[in-house]
């Protein structure tokens, strides 16, 4: 079992971090590998819908997202972690996952998903939905905790003193760790969920 880890922060050592920090002890415990990657502090441009991934089988734009992906296609699970911006996620952030999920042909079918958010205090449920906008399109599950998938914290440094937000935390990565493994056995016995051919509908044209 391997999880990718994003961090969208552009504090290597902020609020998001001690969020994925605490995952990732969980993650080891349950022997479960993770790679853990700073990508808020990058120039990561949007997509701009050119199409070159199309036919390039990668992106046009030839950075770190074409770099994340052999990473993210050789891993059983995603874990994104953001700060909470204007009650969305770090905007470097999400260029990069738009341009990564868009750009891989690869099958991303039941690898588990998780977004982790960290806020002084509102717009956090908003990132949250945000993120896991991703994995719902892609067809891979998303993992749940005992709570919405986040911590408090304004200075970097201060979602340690959240209790029940690093509880949570725990909690998803044993969660994540357990959804992971069960679709392992799950794949090993009864294979992948049958797919039909995509039925595209235009509203307008």
């Amino acid at each position: 079992m391997k999880v990718l880890m994003l961090n969208g922060s552009p504090r290597a050592g902020g609020n998001t971090s001690i969020a994925l920090r605490e995952m990732e002890q969980i993650f080891q415990a349950e022997g479960v590998e993770t790679e853990l990657i700073q990508v808020g502090n990058q120039n990561i441009r949007s997509c701009v819908a050119c199409g070159g991934c199309a036919k390039l089988g990668k992106c046009a734009f030839d950075d770190l997202v074409n770099q994340l992906a052999p990473k993210f296609e050789a891993s059983d699970g995603l874990v994104v972690g953001s700060p909470v911006y204007y009650a969305s996620a770090n905007a470097t952030l999400v260029a990069l996952l738009t341009r990564l999920f868009y750009s891989t042909p690869f099958d991303k079918t039941m690898k588990v998903g998780a977004s982790v958010v960290a806020a002084r205090r509102g717009g956090l449920s908003a990132a949250f939905d945000e993120l896991n906008k991703f994995f719902t399109i892609s067809g891979m599950p998303v993992a749940s905790s005992q709570y919405w998938n986040s911590v408090h914290g304004r200075l970097p440094g201060e979602a340690a003193q959240d209790a029940e937000g690093l509880q949570t935390m725990r909690a998803l990565a044993r969660n994540m760790a357990f959804l992971m493994k069960s679709i392992a056995l799950g794949r090993e016995k009864y294979g992948l969920p049958e797919k039909e051919a995509r039925q595209p509908t235009n509203f307008i044209r």
